[in-house]
């Protein structure tokens, strides 16, 4: 019975000299697993927060390029009103210009053919 127990007792050590390094080699691996796969996380988090970035920043010169856009056009808008309400207003003059002779000519007009018949 000593022999069974003293086999029993050396299988026993002999079996937990081998169950503790191979764990203790599955920890390194699942370490440098996790490890790894944490590089890769922080790489791919990178990544798309530098596309995102560059997409923000061409997002903000599409902005940009339409706010010149729109402020030319609003300047040129502008320009285009200005000449127009300058071109009615010379029509409006030149309109009372008109008027203002005709009226003149119908006075003298009207003057001569007074004094002709005053003269007869």
């Amino acid at each position: 019975m000593r022999k069974i127990v003293a086999t029993l007792i050396a299988g026993l050590f002999a079996t937990s000299v081998f169950a503790q390094t191979t764990p203790a080699t599955e920890t390194k691996a699942d370490a440098k697993a996790a490890k790894e796969v944490a590089q890769a996380d922080a790489k791919h988090e990178k990544q798309v927060a530098k596309a995102d970035a560059k997409v923000a920043k061409a997002n903000a010169e599409a902005k940009k390029d339409v706010a010149e856009a729109k402020a030319d056009a609003a300047k040129t808008k502008a320009k285009a009103d200005k000449k127009h309400a300058e071109k009615k207003a010379d029509a409006k003059a030149d309109k009372a210009e008109a008027k203002a002779e005709q009226a003149a000519d119908h006075a003298d007009a009207k003057a001569d053919k007074m004094t002709a018949t005053a003269t007869k």
